[in-house]
C-alpha cells in the first residue's frame, strides 16, 4: 500500500491554543490599518514618520509571526487561519483607501478581492472535509510582499509613475499565480487525498 505523501514537506505538529504570541503578532496586523489611515488622513493625507513606523510594523509582523510560532512551537489551527486573513483584512483595507484617494485603480482592488475570495472560500471547504485548514503557500506570501511594495510606493512616492504601473503589473502576475498554487494544492488535498499540516 502507497504511502499519502505530505505535501507540506516536514510534518509539524499544530496545536489549538488560541492565546498565543504567534497569534497576537497575526491579529495586531489585521487591526494595524485603521490607525495608518486615521493618521494619514488627520494629517491631511501627508506622511509622517508615525504612518511610516505603523507600516514598517505590518511588514515585519508578517515574518515574526511565523518566526515566533516555529521557534516556540506554536503552530496553531487559529494561527494557520489568522496568519492570512490578517494579510487580507490590513491588504484590502489599505487598498480600498488607495483606490479612494485615486492611487490605485478600482480594478485592481476587485480582483484582489475576487483572488482572496476564492482562496478563503477554498480553504473552508477543505476546512469542512478534511477537518483541519491547510497553510499557506510560498507563492501567496511572495504575492503579498509584493503586494505590500506596490502599495508602499503608491502611497509615498506617486510622482513614480513607471515603477508603480511595473509594480502594480507584477502584483497581478504573482496573485494569478498564486491562485493557481491554491487551486493545485486544493485539488491535491480534495480530490487526490493528500496529508498535510
Amino acid at each position: 500500500m502507497n504511502e499519502v505523501p505530505n505535501i507540506d514537506g516536514k510534518i509539524i505538529p499544530v496545536k489549538t491554543e488560541v492565546l498565543t504570541l504567534a497569534n497576537a503578532i497575526s491579529l495586531s496586523r489585521a487591526l494595524i490599518a485603521v490607525p495608518i489611515l486615521m493618521l494619514h488622513h488627520a494629517s491631511g493625507k501627508e506622511a509622517n514618520w508615525l504612518i511610516v513606523a505603523l507600516i514598517a510594523y505590518a511588514f515585519i509582523s508578517d515574518y515574526l509571526d511565523g518566526y515566533f510560532a516555529r521557534k516556540f512551537n506554536q503552530v496553531t489551527e487559529f494561527g494557520k487561519v489568522a496568519d492570512p486573513l490578517a494579510d487580507k483584512i490590513c491588504a484590502i483595507i489599505l487598498f480600498f483607501y488607495a483606490v479612494l484617494i485615486d492611487i490605485i485603480p478600482v480594478f485592481f482592488l476587485v480582483i484582489m478581492i475576487l483572488r482572496d475570495g476564492l482562496i478563503l472560500t477554498g480553504s473552508l471547504m477543505i476546512k469542512r472535509k478534511r477537518g483541519k485548514y491547510a497553510m499557506s503557500v510560498v507563492s501567496g506570501k511572495v504575492a503579498v510582499n509584493v503586494l505590500a511594495i506596490y502599495w508602499i510606493v503608491a502611497f509615498f512616492f506617486p510622482e513614480r509613475q513607471q515603477t508603480i504601473e511595473f509594480l502594480m503589473w507584477l502584483s497581478l502576475i504573482l496573485m494569478i499565480y498564486s491562485l493557481g498554487s491554491y487551486v493545485h494544492r486544493y485539488i491535491l488535498i480534495q480530490k487526490k487525498g493528500a496529508e498535510f499540516n
